[in-house]
C-alpha cells in the first residue's frame, strides 16, 4: 500500500502559528508532502492567508491575532500587520506563503471566503442560485489566480462552497480542484464532486469512519480521497484503514505508527 499524502493543515497548525510563513516553512522542514492554507480578500482586494472571518477569531474564543474586525473589511496594511497567536508572525499575503514553499510541493489553497457573509457553504446549488454564487466568487477567484499563476507550484484549489468551484471552472477550467465536504453534507459533496469532475474529495474523517459512500465516489471519479482534520496517531490509523489517500493533519509524524 502506498503512503498517504500528508497535507500540513494551515502549516501544521498544532505545532506552529497557523497560516503563517513560519508555519509553512516549518512544515516543509518537517517533511510535509503538501501545504494546506486558507485564503480570503482584504478591503483593498489583496489575497491574504487566514482562516477565520474575523481577525480576533470566532465568537467566544481567544484572539487569533492582536487585531480585530472582519478580514475583508480591513485594509491590507491592517491585516498584514496583525500578529498571529501572540507571536511575531504576521498575517501573510498569499504571495509570501508561496514564496516560502518549494515548487516541488503541492499547495492546497482553500478558497475560504470571497468577502461576503452569503457564501452558501456545504450546499449543492441549482441553476440560478449557482450562477449568483459564481458571480459572487468570480472577482476573488480571479485575484487568487493572478497570484498563483506567478508561481510554479502544483496548486490544488478546494472549497466548501460550490460558487467558488463554479467560478474557478469558468476562469480556469484546467485547474486542479477538490470538493471539501462538510460533516452533514455527504450527498451535497458527492453531487458537487460529480458536477465538476474533481481531482479530489476532502471529507471529514468521521464520515469515512462511518462508512460514507464518498470514498466510492472518489474512486468513480479517479479522484483522491483526503480526510480532514487528523490530529492523533489513532485518527491517522483510522484514516488509512478507511482507505484515505491523504491526510490533512495538524501535526507532523502522525504516520509514524506504521
Amino acid at each position: 500500500m502506498s503512503q498517504p499524502t500528508v497535507f500540513a493543515h494551515r502549516g501544521f497548525a498544532g505545532t506552529y502559528p497557523e497560516n503563517t510563513v513560519r508555519a509553512v516553512s516549518g512544515a516543509v522542514a518537517d517533511g510535509a508532502d503538501a501545504i494546506e492554507i486558507d485564503v480570503q480578500p482584504t478591503a483593498d482586494g489583496d489575497v491574504v492567508v487566514f482562516h477565520d472571518r474575523r481577525l480576533d477569531g470566532a465568537a467566544g474564543t481567544d484572539g487569533l491575532t492582536d487585531a480585530a474586525g472582519v478580514v475583508w473589511e480591513q485594509s491590507t496594511a491592517d491585516v498584514t500587520g496583525a500578529r498571529v497567536l501572540g507571536t511575531d508572525e504576521r498575517v501573510p499575503l498569499l504571495s509570501a506563503v508561496l514564496s516560502a514553499v518549494p515548487a516541488s510541493l503541492i499547495v492546497n489553497v482553500e478558497l475560504k471566503n470571497p468577502g461576503s457573509d452569503d457564501i452558501r457553504s456545504g450546499e449543492a446549488l441549482g441553476g440560478a442560485p449557482r450562477r449568483r454564487a459564481r458571480r459572487r466568487w468570480a472577482p476573488f477567484v480571479g485575484s487568487v489566480l493572478d497570484v498563483t499563476d506567478r508561481f510554479d507550484h502544483d496548486v490544488l484549489f478546494s472549497s466548501f462552497c460550490e460558487g467558488a468551484l463554479a467560478a474557478l471552472d469558468e476562469a480556469a477550467s484546467t485547474a486542479r480542484v477538490a470538493a471539501l465536504v462538510a460533516p452533514d453534507c455527504a450527498d451535497a459533496g458527492a453531487t458537487v464532486a460529480r458536477r465538476y469532475g474533481v481531482d479530489a474529495i476532502h471529507p471529514p474523517l468521521d464520515l469515512l469512519r462511518g462508512g460514507s459512500s464518498l470514498h466510492a465516489v472518489a474512486n468513480e471519479l479517479n479522484a483522491a480521497c483526503t480526510v480532514w482534520t487528523v490530529r492523533t496517531w489513532v485518527a491517522a490509523r483510522d484514516a488509512v484503514d478507511a482507505g484515505a489517500d491523504g491526510l490533512i493533519a495538524d501535526y507532523p509524524g502522525l504516520l509514524d505508527y506504521r
